[in-house]
């Protein structure tokens, strides 16, 4: 539940951001949801829409416009904003745009919101959390990306299908980039305690074989753009587990999720931000947590950073 005076500002009145204030409102997340977009027409029938169904959620307030005042006194600023994933276009080839919308923006918002945790989901989430680092003065557990939280809902979906249980009873994890060099942690992947190579379907078959594993992350690493193709944006997943995000701040509940932050030395990686199991409370990132991964996944999470690094060394930053 909702601290009493809770803010949350989600910028950006797209598929996404709209995704993100709905899925809050309808949860109870914060108290007051406020949305900020340049289009003022857009953004104040966005806001109409949502309250002429205040009846029907919890008591939250929700307000918008074209002025940036709107984010004043945010405990969490979630960033939507920025140029849209075309079809056939990867999330690294959208940096060098939105890493000069982000550079543009944080200072602005921190200046009307110096309190907030700040949640970047505009893509390359990644890269930007680095870019918007280096333009402000905050502590780096406060600038985070909703990094493979969303993947890892992916891949714990598919595992569950082919399992035949719910979703919520598999462990599994998507981990390094949110993107296309992202991987999933097999070797300590369980469904109800039983490790993934363990487990047996009623006629006593391990359906999850070498192959099928390597399916189901091709499936979850390439799901985004299957949505895309199909419908133009991603905006319903996304928003949901966002939200999951902004309660695990709002409420200081120290949920786990994989969330991106920058790196210190962490496996030998320092600079780059990545996707990591962290515990997040209403500071945001209160720590990153080492876990289990065998020699080849070691590996993969290394060349996942060295993609990042390069992306981000391109764009100077």
């Amino acid at each position: 539940m909702e601290s009493q005076h809770s803010k949350l500002s989600v910028i950006g009145a797209g598929s996404v951001g709209t995704a993100v204030a709905y899925a809050s409102l309808i949860n109870g997340s914060a108290r007051n949801v406020a949305i900020y977009d340049l289009n003022t027409t857009k953004v104040e029938a966005e806001v109409l829409d949502l309250a002429h169904g205040s009846q029907f959620f919890s008591p939250s307030s929700v307000t918008g416009g074209s002025n940036l005042s709107v984010v004043e006194g945010s405990d969490v600023v979630v960033i939507t904003a920025g140029a849209r994933q075309k079809p056939g276009q990867t999330r690294l080839d959208l940096a060098e745009a939105n890493t000069a919308i982000m550079r543009d923006l944080m200072p602005k918002l921190v200046k009307r919101a110096p309190d907030a945790v700040y949640v970047i989901v505009t893509n390359p989430c990644d890269v930007l959390t680095v870019a918007a680092q280096q333009v402000v003065d905050l502590p780096p557990n406060r600038i985070l990306s909703s990094g493979t939280v969303l993947d890892t809902s992916r891949l714990r979906w598919k595992i569950a299908q082919l399992a035949g249980v719910s979703s919520s009873s598999v462990h599994a994890m998507i981990v390094g980039e949110h993107g296309d060099s992202e991987f999933a942690v097999w070797s300590t992947a369980k469904i109800g305690g039983v490790p993934i190579t363990d487990w047996t379907d009623v006629d006593g078959n391990q359906p999850f074989t070498p192959g099928a594993r390597e399916y189901l992350e091709s499936e979850t690493v390439h799901a985004a753009y299957k949505v895309i193709e199909g419908k133009g944006a991603t905006n319903y997943a996304i928003g949901v587990s966002c939200d999951r995000i902004v309660r695990a701040i709002l409420a200081d509940s120290h949920e786990v999720l994989p969330v991106s932050g920058i790196l210190n030395d962490y496996r030998g990686i320092s600079g780059v931000a990545m996707s990591v199991p962290c515990v997040v409370d209403k500071n945001g990132i209160q720590r990153q947590l080492d876990f289990s991964m065998d020699d080849s996944e070691l590996a993969k999470f290394h060349a996942s950073a060295e993609e990042l690094r390069a992306s981000a060394a391109s764009l100077g930053l």
